[in-house]
């Protein structure tokens, strides 16, 4: 004999109600446990509903979201990443160039058919490498004294990661310091420093170059202060080896 589906129903054996509403000992768990499974149920049917009345919209908007999903991870795979991939073998020559100092063919006409930062950032801009390409534009443009052009560039660069905020903040630095804005290096060279934390290659280099503008600044108490930084912090780095010569001479400068 088949068997019944008991979903919502009392199991057998179990004591039901009399007529008059008394009830035996025990009865009231069971009677609890029709209600739970009847509100099971109802549960369910009224989802069913839910769904039979809102079908369409439901749908359209799972297969909108698949849609999303797809789209997106066919962009990354046959769009970015290829794009990216190219970007990087682009610039290769104009890399090269720029490590020989290079700046003007970096620039614009690094050999062999490739483009230079420049074709780079406007063809690319969309990828990883468009984006550093800016910061060789503007350490170019700077090397080459347009400040200006190095500055907006510069400002184009969106620097993550660990090292690259200490970079672009030591680049405006630099910038500052070649236009006269010595007040603004400062706070520049300061910023590249904070952001390089422990790496003491970043983080010293960039100490140094706070502690000498300092010094030429005649902001003494400061440039002492950042020179012991430097001996401390960054012991490891080239630049500390030089900074007990500064100190000593610091400390010897009379104050005021």
């Amino acid at each position: 004999m088949a068997r019944k589906n008991n979903i919502g129903r009392r199991p057998t054996g179990t004591p039901s109600r009399g007529r008059s509403g008394n009830t035996t000992a025990g009865t009231r768990g069971e009677v609890d446990g029709d209600d739970t499974l009847v509100d099971i149920v109802e549960v369910r049917d009224q989802g069913l509903d839910f769904f039979e009345r809102n079908r369409k919209p439901i749908i359209i908007a799972v297969v909108a979201l698949i849609a999303v999903v797809a789209g997106a991870l066919l962009y990354q795979t046959f769009i970015a990443a290829p794009a990216e991939r190219n970007a990087s073998e682009q610039m290769q020559q104009a890399q090269f160039q720029f490590d020989q100092d290079s700046f003007s063919l970096a620039l614009t006409n690094p050999g062999q058919g490739y483009p230079g930062f420049l074709d780079i950032v406007e063809e690319y801009s969309g990828t990883k490498a468009g984006n550093l390409a800016n910061y060789y534009v503007a350490v170019s443009y700077l090397n080459l004294g347009k400040y200006d052009a190095a500055l907006d560039y510069l400002e184009d660069f969106d620097a993550d990661g660990d090292l690259l905020p200490a970079m672009k903040a030591g680049v405006r630095g630099d910038l500052l310091s070649e236009t006269g804005d010595f007040s603004g290096a400062i706070d520049s060279y300061r910023d590249a420093v904070e952001e390089a934390g422990d790496n003491y290659v970043t983080g010293g280099y960039y100490l140094n170059k706070l502690a000498l503008l300092l010094r030429k600044e005649g902001r003494n108490d400061e440039a002492l202060e950042a020179f012991r930084r430097l001996k401390a912090d960054y012991s490891a780095s080239a630049e500390a080896a030089q900074a007990d010569k500064y100190i000593m001479a610091l400390e010897a400068t009379p104050a005021g």
